[in-house]
């Protein structure tokens, strides 16, 4: 059974950083396309980082291209997400998500693992 457990999020002044970890127990996340959610209050998960199987290709929505980066550690069985010069409309819920694959989509319904998620809130 594939487990998904984030770890990071908290609060932090605009322009600050955070990075948000998601390490896998059941499963080896290289074999794993992965990518990184957040979600407004009364919003849909929105898909904002994808890292493929394949080559660790990434892929990022237009809004966090530049600032936030996706990255797996093989050694840890982990995927990261290092979101840098955060901004008070990053305030989200944040989720990582892994379905096996080479996909870099950012549909939620192409991932059926979820971590539990973690609240980011950027605020001076």
């Amino acid at each position: 059974q594939v487990q998904l457990v984030q770890s990071g999020g908290g609060l932090v002044q605009p322009g600050g950083s955070l990075r948000l970890s998601c390490a896998a127990t059941g499963a080896t996340l290289v074999n794993y396309a992965c990518a990184w959610f957040r979600q407004f209050p009364g919003k849909e998960r929105e898909g904002i980082a994808a890292i493929s199987s394949k080559d660790d290709d990434t892929y990022y929505i237009d809004s966090v291209d530049g600032r936030f980066t996706i990255s797996r550690d093989p050694a840890k069985n982990s995927v990261y997400l290092q979101m840098n010069n955060l901004k008070p409309e990053d305030t989200a819920v944040y989720y990582c998500a892994a379905t096996v694959g080479i996909t870099m989509a950012t549909m939620a319904s192409a991932y059926d693992k979820w971590g539990q998620g973690a609240q980011v809130t950027v605020s001076a």
